[in-house]
């Protein structure tokens, strides 16, 4: 039962939720799982992306955490969910700052439309030396997610094991932005960090010691 704790079947069929693929959504969970593996090989290069909230306390959006690599050849893994909610500046980077140290990433991706100043100000205050990359959304979130979708399509996208939460935020992501009614904060990370390792610049990788 271990293996398919969290995946689609483990859920449907070992804890009886009954799990249906939304028709408008942008992935679904055949494709995700297609992509599902144990491990990932060896990577130029990791990124850990961050969407920060514009707001905390109860009714803010999370802060989404999600890192991912890219291979020599272009293969895309994503590594880590590690989102947190109602959490105030000070605890988003420090969790961000933590999965970069553990995964020894070459950055943070950061989303700086919500107060570009502040956001770099909070990390920096946490720890000056983390390499950060902003990046300022100017389209929808539709929009931005299309190219990202395609890569799942084509087989690019890996997931090293299973991240429930973020998964079903991308199988029921609907053409207005929202998945379950709510700002898709994982998926927007995840997008992010994809979107970074395929289009933005590359730089010299850091020497990793694994």
């Amino acid at each position: 039962m271990g293996r398919y704790a969290g995946t689609r079947l483990g859920r449907q069929e070992l804890d009886g939720e009954l799990i249906e693929d939304r028709t408008d959504a942008m992935w679904s969970r055949s494709v995700i799982e297609q992509g599902r593996v144990t491990s990932a090989p060896p990577l130029q290069r990791i990124v850990v992306a961050v969407d920060p909230p514009a707001t905390s306390g109860k009714r803010a959006d999370s802060c989404g955490i999600v890192a991912a690599g890219i291979t020599g050849e272009g293969a895309l893994y994503v590594l880590a969910d590690d989102t947190l909610a109602q959490a105030v500046p000070s605890a988003w980077a420090a969790r961000a700052i933590a999965l970069w140290r553990r995964l020894e990433a070459d950055a943070l991706v950061v989303e700086v439309n919500q107060g570009g100043e502040m956001v770099r100000a909070v990390i920096a205050q946490a720890d000056h030396e983390v390499p950060v990359v902003p990046v300022r959304a100017h389209r929808g979130k539709w929009l931005r997610a299309e190219p990202i979708a395609t890569l799942y399509e084509q087989g690019r996208v890996k997931h090293v094991g299973v991240f429930a939460a973020l998964e079903d935020e991308m199988c029921d992501f609907a053409p207005t932005g929202l998945s379950s009614g709510r700002s898709p904060d994982r998926l927007d990370a995840l997008v992010w960090a994809l979107t970074s390792l395929t289009h933005g610049a590359r730089g010299q990788p850091r020497v990793r010691s694994f």
